[in-house]
């Protein structure tokens, strides 16, 4: 089946930096680095609203970003959702222009702000240029569609996937984390068979995609693996009992690593051509 190009939507405005999980805070720190490049004037908010248990997250993020030249970093957790109509929760998004997701359970990130006025504001913020960055919770709720769970390191069960609603500031994709260290490209696989249309984008551990209009470029040091359905001949998600394998024929798959580009229009990949001059 011959490749098809695909339709590009709307031009993003902003900036996303969407993280596998566990990035580097004590070595080189590339991640981070990328993360505080976006912030020119040093003004951060730490949504820790994924964690049940936030405790902890704040401080280390300060010191960190700390040193990178990020002065200051702000916490803004809800413990419950009549907490993001509060208005000194919303005060505290007034005048910034990044946003870190911190880790836990994407479902709680989305069920607590969803259709909010913060909710609002991060598409604000994304709009007018600024910064959504996201590790691990926050990298799935990254899409329009999130992968909430589903079993890893198995061969995928037909119905074995629970999917819900993301944060829709990157459209046409879903994103899994924590990648190859927990075996998950049977369920993302799974997750692109139930709907072709949309691309499967797996990131590996202390490994990052830098989103930019309809490209992104891979940072960190481990893969990001990219699982494209639109080639799709055959499947049998629909017809097969809930505890057979998945069957499917023609998906392509692409593995790439730091310098690695990968257009979204396209669906192509490329390497980073190094300015030497």
């Amino acid at each position: 089946m011959p490749d098809k190009v695909k339709k590009a939507g709307p031009r993003r405005k902003g900036t996303l930096v969407i993280i596998g999980g566990h990035e580097d805070h004590d070595g080189e720190r590339v991640i981070l680095k990328e993360v505080a490049s976006h912030i020119p004037d040093g003004k951060l908010v730490l949504a820790t609203i994924a964690s049940h248990e936030p405790e902890g997250y704040l401080e280390k993020y300060q010191a960190t970003f700390a040193e990178l030249g990020v002065s200051q970093v702000n916490e803004l957790y809800v413990d419950d959702r009549a907490e993001a109509g509060l208005e000194e929760k919303l005060e505290m998004l007034e005048g910034v222009n990044a946003i870190f997701f911190s880790g836990g359970d994407q479902l709680r990130i989305t069920s607590q702000i969803g259709d909010t006025p913060i909710y609002e504001r991060v598409h604000e913020i994304y709009q007018s240029g600024g910064l959504i960055a996201g590790t691990s919770a926050g990298a799935s709720v990254m899409s329009d569609t999130m992968l909430v769970r589903g079993p890893s390191a198995t061969s995928f069960r037909i119905g074995d996937l629970h999917m819900a609603p993301g944060l829709g500031l990157l459209p046409n994709v879903i994103i899994d984390q924590h990648f190859a260290q927990r075996g998950r490209i049977g369920r993302l696989i799974g997750a692109v068979s139930q709907n072709p249309r949309v691309l499967g984008i797996g990131i590996d551990e202390n490994t990052a995609i830098v989103v930019q209009g309809e490209s992104f470029k891979v940072i960190g040091n481990g893969a990001v693996y990219l699982v494209d359905g639109g080639g799709v001949t055959h499947s049998n998600i629909a017809e097969a009992a809930a505890d057979q394998a998945l069957s499917i024929y023609d998906l392509r798959v692409h593995v790439l690593s730091a310098g690695d580009i990968f257009d979204l229009a396209t669906r192509r990949p490329a390497h980073e051509i190094q300015d030497k001059t």
